[in-house]
C-alpha cells in the first residue's frame, strides 16, 4: 500500500525517498491513530474519558498488534455480549455524511447513506447541523429542496411547513391562527437522527427511534487524533462511486493493482525481486501482507510500509514513518532518548460509505506532519484534479466487476474468484469478514441488493462533475473562477480585435497591428484550451489504459 502514499498528486504531494525507511512500529508508538474521545466536538453529550486502548478495544482492536483480542465486553459497545459470532449490525453503527468544509450553511444538503435519504442542514438557534429525514410529513416532498427562513427554520418549500432543530413543527402557513394548533400534533414533526461533529466530518445514526436520541453516550465514531492536530495537513475530499461499497473498501485494500490500474498517475516504487527472469515496466511485484487481527469489528494488517486497519464498517486507515524503522529493538529508547525530535509521519484515511446497492461514497484524507505548507498554499482543488484522475483511472473497471460478481453470486466470491498471493491478504481478509458476519454483502434491510442498477453510458458513468464538484466547495469555487478566466479572454480576444478594426487609420505601424492582431489570436486560443481544461477537470476525462 506504500504505492498509495503518493495518491493526493504526484506533483503536489511529496512522497518519501525510496531509500528511506518507510516502517512503523504500531506497538512503541501506541498506534498512530489513536481513537481517542473528542469531547470539544461532541456537542451537548457527556460521557466518561477513556484511553486509547479502551477506545480500540471497543472496536475489537488492541492497541498493540501482537496482543491477542480480548473477549471481555465493553460496556459502550452497542451489542456488547452477543459474541463475535453475531451478525453485524448495519443500522446500529455511525456513518460519515460529509466533510464540514463542504457543506454550505445557506442551504439544505441532500444525502443518501445506507438507502437513507437525509436532509442536512445548520440549525442557527442550536449552532450546529441537523440530519433529518429527507420528507416533509405533510405530503412527504423532499426537505432538501427546501431553504432555510430568516428565522434559522428548515422551510419545505412545497407548502411552507417549517421546522427547528429538534423536528418539531413550528408554522403551518395554512392553519388558521385562531383555529386548533395543528402544528403541535405529532405527527407534523419532522424524523430527527442523532448526529455529530467530529474529526471535521459531520456523522450521522441511522435511526430515528428515541431510545437512540442519546446514543453518544453510548456508542461514539472512531476519533482520529491527527485529523484534529493542528501540526498535520487535513485536505478532504469526496466522491460518489457508481460502485458499490464491497467493491469499494476491497480495491482500496488491494497494493498490487496501483502499478497497473494507475499507470502513469502516481509514483510507484518498482519492486525487483532477485532472480526474477522477468520484469514489466509498470514495476509490479510480489507484496507481503499479514493478517494480525480479525473480528467482528474489523481487521489489523501489517505491511512492510507501514500497517493497516478495518474498523467497519466504514473506516480504513493506514499509518507509516519516515524516519525510524520498525524493525529496530531500540525504536522506544530512541524515541524516549530524543523526545524533541521530529518524526515525519503520513497517514492514508478512507471513509467508505453504503449509499446503495451499486452505488457508494468515499470520503479520503491524507494526512501529514511534514511539507504542511503545501497544503496551506494551495487550493484543495488542485489536489483534487489528480485525485478524481485516479479514482476514474479504475472506475469503470471497478463497476463491470461488481455486476461480474453480481452474476456469479455474492456468496459465491471465492468461488468466481482466484486470489493466491499475499498481496490479496487484506481482500481476502475483508471477504471473509462480510462472510461471517453480513451474509457476504451489506444488510440493506428492505432494500433488495439482487439487482443492481444498469450500466449507463461511459460518460455518465465517470461524470465528475455530479458526482464530486457540486459536493465540493473548493472545485465549485475553482470552476467559477476558471469559467469567469475563460470569458474574460474571450472578451479580451474581441476587444483587441474591435481595437484594431476601430483604428486601422491611426495605427500606421503595421508592427502594432500584428501585435494586437497576435494577442488577440493568443487570448482566443488560450479560452479555448482553458475550455477544454475545464471539461476535463470537472466535467468528465477518460482513461484509456491501452495508451497509457
Amino acid at each position: 500500500m506504500e504505492s498509495l502514499f503518493s495518491l493526493p498528486s504526484p506533483c503536489l504531494f511529496p512522497t518519501p525517498s525510496p531509500s528511506a525507511p518507510k516502517t512503523l512500529n504500531p506497538t512503541t508508538l501506541s498506534s498512530p491513530l489513536s481513537l481517542h474521545h473528542h469531547h470539544h466536538h461532541l456537542r451537548r453529550h457527556r460521557s466518561p474519558t477513556r484511553t486509547a486502548t479502551a477506545i480500540l478495544r471497543s472496536h475489537g482492536l488492541s492497541s498493540a498488534p501482537s496482543t491477542a483480542l480480548s473477549d471481555a465486553s465493553d460496556p459502550f459497545d452497542i451489542g456488547a455480549g452477543q459474541g463475535d459470532d453475531a451478525k453485524f449490525d448495519w443500522y446500529a453503527q455511525w456513518y460519515p455524511v460529509a466533510p464540514l468544509c463542504d457543506l454550505d450553511k445557506r442551504a439544505p444538503h441532500a444525502k443518501t447513506v445506507m438507502g437513507l435519504d437525509v436532509v442536512v442542514w445548520w440549525d442557527r438557534a442550536e449552532g450546529r447541523w441537523q440530519v433529518f429525514d429527507d420528507r416533509c410529513p405533510h405530503r412527504l416532498a423532499p426537505l432538501s429542496e427546501g431553504r432555510i427562513d430568516p428565522r434559522g427554520r428548515l422551510q419545505c418549500v412545497y407548502h411552507g411547513w417549517c421546522f427547528d432543530g429538534s423536528g418539531n413543527c413550528k408554522y403551518i402557513p395554512q392553519a388558521p391562527s385562531s383555529g386548533p394548533q395543528v402544528h403541535l400534533n405529532t405527527k407534523a414533526c419532522a424524523a430527527v437522527y442523532p448526529s455529530v461533529e467530529q474529526n471535521k466530518v459531520l456523522w450521522f445514526w441511522p435511526s430515528t427511534d428515541p431510545q437512540y436520541k442519546d446514543i453518544l453516550e453510548k456508542k461514539r465514531p472512531p476519533y482520529i487524533e491527527e485529523l484534529d492536530d493542528p501540526s498535520y495537513t487535513c485536505s478532504m475530499g469526496i466522491r460518489e462511486l457508481q460502485y458499490g461499497y464491497e467493491v469499494l473498501v476491497e480495491n482500496l485494500m488491494d497494493p498490487a493493482h496501483v502499478p497497473y490500474a494507475h499507470h502513469g498517475l502516481m509514483r510507484v516504487r518498482r519492486r525487483v525481486e532477485p532472480g526474477r527472469a522477468e520484469a514489466d515496466r509498470e514495476g509490479g511485484g510480489p507484496v507481503e501482507i499479514t493478517i494480525e487481527e480479525s473480528n467482528k469489528s474489523g481487521f489489523h494488517a501489517k505491511q512492510d510500509a507501514g500497517y493497516f486497519r478495518f474498523i467497519a464498517p466504514c473506516l480504513f486507515y493506514g499509518a507509516a514513518t519516515v524516519n525510524q524503522s520498525a524493525t529496530s529493538r531500540n525504536v522506544q529508547e530512541n524515541i524516549s532518548a530524543q523526545p524533541q525530535q521530529r518524526f515525519k509521519r503520513f497517514l492514508l484515511i478512507f471513509m467508505c460509505i453504503p449509499v446503495s446497492p451499486g452505488r457508494s461514497r468515499v470520503i479520503f484524507t491524507f494526512p501529514r506532519n511534514f511539507a504542511v505548507w503545501i497544503d496551506r498554499f494551495f487550493p484543495r482543488w488542485i489536489f483534487h484534479m489528480g485525485q478524481n484522475l485516479i479514482l476514474d483511472s479504475d472506475l469503470y473497471l471497478l463497476h463491470v466487476e461488481e455486476r461480474k460478481i453480481a452474476k456469479a453470486g455474492f456468496s459465491n466470491w471465492f468461488k468466481a474468484c482466484y486470489v493466491p498471493t499475499k498481496s490479496d491478504a487484506m481482500v481476502i481478509a475483508f471477504r471473509n469478514w462480510l462472510r461471517k458476519y453480513s451474509n457476504n454483502q451489506v444488510n440493506w434491510g428492505s432494500m433488495s441488493s439482487e439487482q443492481l442498477p444498469p450500466t449507463p453510458p461511459r460518460e455518465q458513468l465517470m461524470d465528475r462533475y455530479w458526482s464530486h464538484v457540486v459536493q465540493c466547495s473548493s472545485c465549485r469555487g475553482g470552476l467559477k473562477f476558471l469559467k469567469a478566466l475563460e470569458f474574460s479572454l474571450q472578451v479580451l480576444s474581441l476587444a483587441l480585435i474591435g481595437t484594431v478594426a476601430a483604428a486601422r487609420h491611426s495605427l500606421t505601424s503595421a508592427t502594432a497591428r500584428n501585435s494586437i492582431v497576435f494577442a488577440a489570436v493568443l487570448c482566443f486560443a488560450a479560452s479555448r484550451w482553458l475550455s477544454h481544461f475545464i471539461y476535463k477537470t470537472f466535467y468528465f476525462h477518460d482513461y484509456n489504459h491501452a495508451f497509457k
